[in-house]
Parts: C-alpha cells; structure tokens; sequence
C-alpha cells in the first residue's frame, strides 16, 4: 500500500450492520487523493467481508485471522498501513463533512501534538455529549477516567460550552487521529488490556515522551457507543475496573503506587458494596474478579510497567488534583463545568 496522508482504519468483529448503516457516511465525507479507508477484520462471522468485498470494492480489506480485541487487533493492522497520519475510527460512528481537515491541520500546525480527538456526540441524542469522548477526556488523582459532557453516567447536552480547542488527558479511541511514527513509537495499544482504556495507556505514554494529546470541536462526529458490549454488563465493567488498576499500574510513578493501589482496593470495595445493595450480583463479582486477576498478572509479571518518563518529573495537564468520586456522589457535583478544574 503506498504511503498516504491519513489512513481511516475501521477494526470490524461482527458488525455487518454497522458498516452498512454507517461507512456510507465514511466514504461520503473522506473520499480524497490523499486519504485511505481501511477495514481491518477481527474473524467476523457475520458476512462483513462479503458484504464490503460486494459493495465497497475501493475499500483496502485486512483480515486477521482470530478475534484479537480492539488494541492487538489495530496493532497488527497498522503494521500493514504506511501513511502520515492514522485515524482509529469505531464502526459505529457516522462523521460529518469536513471532519478530518480540523485534526489534519493541529498536527500539521503544532508538532507537539500526537493526538487529536472530535467532539463526540450521541447519535441516539444528537444534542447531548456521548459517554466514550465526549469534548475530551481526562483523569482525577485516584485514576479514575472521565470526560468534558460527561462523568459517570452523567452526560451533558451540547450548547457550545466547550467550543474550544484545548488541550486534554485521552483521547478516545472511538475516534482519535494520530501521527502514525509516533504510535509505533510508543508501543502502540497495549494487547494486554483486549478492550477498553487501552487509548487512555496509550496517550498517558505519549504524554510522558513529552507530546500533548488535544480536543477540536470543528470536527463533530456522532457514536452509537456500547456496539460490543452493553453499559450493563458484567464483562464490560470487569474490564473497566481490572484495566483502570493497569492503567495506574503501567504509568504511575513506583513512590506513588503502593498508596494508590491500597486507596483503590477501598474504593473499590465500595463501588462493589454499591452494586450488592442494589441486587447486582454479577457486576459485584466483576470488581472483584477485575483485582484477582490483576494481583496475579503483577505477580507473574503479564503486565509491563512503562518505561516513559514518570509522572513527577513534569507536570502533565488534565489532572484532576481532587477527587472525582466524592465531588459526584457526596458534593452532587455531576458537569465538568461544576468542578473547581482548569484545563
């Protein structure tokens, strides 16, 4: 494949549906000389392939040959990809006209910059922020991730608050454009996380090489969100849960960890007591399977602590100094506009 400027890069497992609802719009707005479509496949089953072989024959078709999960699976189909700049876009998104030149053009324009993310917005609700994104997203002093229009399950509707170009913690990996030298660089998205935060690892590492990971709303796009697995499920929050403790594991300082991994066994503990009292049993198990396993992957060495530069040795922007849980449960404070924070 020759070298591009921008590679759209799809990772698709199972989901024909998807890509029929929503890469007409993909190949409606992105059609340029200088920019490629991707689809790379996780082993569907589904006839996905077929159905783009049939229908989008100007579509490049990757096909791995098992389910990898989201981060090896955009690992080893960006091994296959030679272009400047690499966009990791859900299947489940439909984007807007224009909604690569804005990211294109803060890379172009600040070399700093690895990564760039759209506002992200709920195609359900196309007024309101959607939960993976939102207008960038961010971290409280415990690791707890959150996002601008959007903590917890609070999310804000979409008056032009944060308009701003800005710069932010993560960016979501729902659709983030990035220098493709650099995520090589980096290590790319690390395997060992399958699905979900992978992203936030990933830009907490290139913020540690010294790169800055930023947020433009002139590029809209709108997320289904939950397309693999539901909010509700007990495997989605075993991931949350066991991946934010290996997030804090991989990038926090060692003088730091010990202190932060007893502080989350206690907050956690709680989250878990939160979900017995209101009869979920399942998403109870889940947080504790989330740090067995986690303890064990420590103690056989599975998960590789990273060797960026540590967090105090420089101050990294879009850290929240307090702490996010108590500002939401105990002081009812649910917008990000509500949060004594400065971006």
């Amino acid at each position: 494949m020759a070298t591009i400027k921008t590679a759209i890069v799809i990772l698709n497992w199972n989901g024909k549906a998807y890509l029929e609802r929503f890469l007409p719009s993909v190949v409606k707005y992105s059609e340029r000389h200088d920019t490629a479509i991707v689809v790379a496949d996780n082993d569907s089953k589904d006839e996905s392939v077929e159905f783009l072989q049939h229908n989008y024959p100007q579509i490049q078709i990757i096909r791995l040959e098992k389910n990898y999960g989201f981060a090896e699976g955009y690992n080893r189909a960006l091994q296959q990809i030679e272009a400047r700049y690499y966009v990791l876009l859900n299947s489940d998104v439909e984007v807007t006209p224009n909604w690569l030149e804005a990211p294109e053009n803060i890379l172009e324009a600040y070399k700093e910059v690895a990564v760039v993310m759209p506002k992200i917005k709920s195609l359900q609700q196309p007024d309101y922020f959607e939960h993976a994104g939102a207008a960038g997203g961010f971290i409280d002093r415990f690791g707890y991730t959150f996002c601008r229009g959007r903590i917890f399950d609070s999310v804000e509707k979409d008056t032009g608050q944060y308009d701003e170009e800005s710069e932010v913690f993560w960016a979501t990996g729902a659709c983030m454009m990035i220098r493709a030298v650099l995520y090589h660089q980096a290590g790319g998205l690390d395997p060992f996380f399958f699905a979900h935060m992978e992203e936030i690892d990933l830009c907490w590492r290139l913020k540690n090489m010294d790169h800055k990971i930023w947020y433009t709303p002139h590029s809209t796009v709108y997320h289904v969100g939950g397309g693999t697995l539901p909010k509700t499920n007990p495997r989605k929050t075993y991931l949350n849960f066991r991946n934010n403790l290996f997030l804090i594991y991989k990038n926090l300082p060692k003088p730091w960890l010990q202190l932060m991994i007893f502080t989350r066994l206690v907050l956690d503990g709680i989250s878990a007591l939160m979900f017995l009292s209101k009869g979920s049993i399942k998403e109870f198990s889940a947080v504790f399977k989330a740090h067995i396993h986690f303890y064990k992957a420590v103690i056989n060495k599975d998960v590789i602590r990273s060797n960026s530069a540590p967090l105090n040795k420089k101050k990294l922007t879009g850290v929240y100094s307090k702490s996010l849980v108590w500002d939401y449960f105990i002081r009812n404070k649910h917008r990000f506009s509500d949060m004594e924070f400065k971006v």
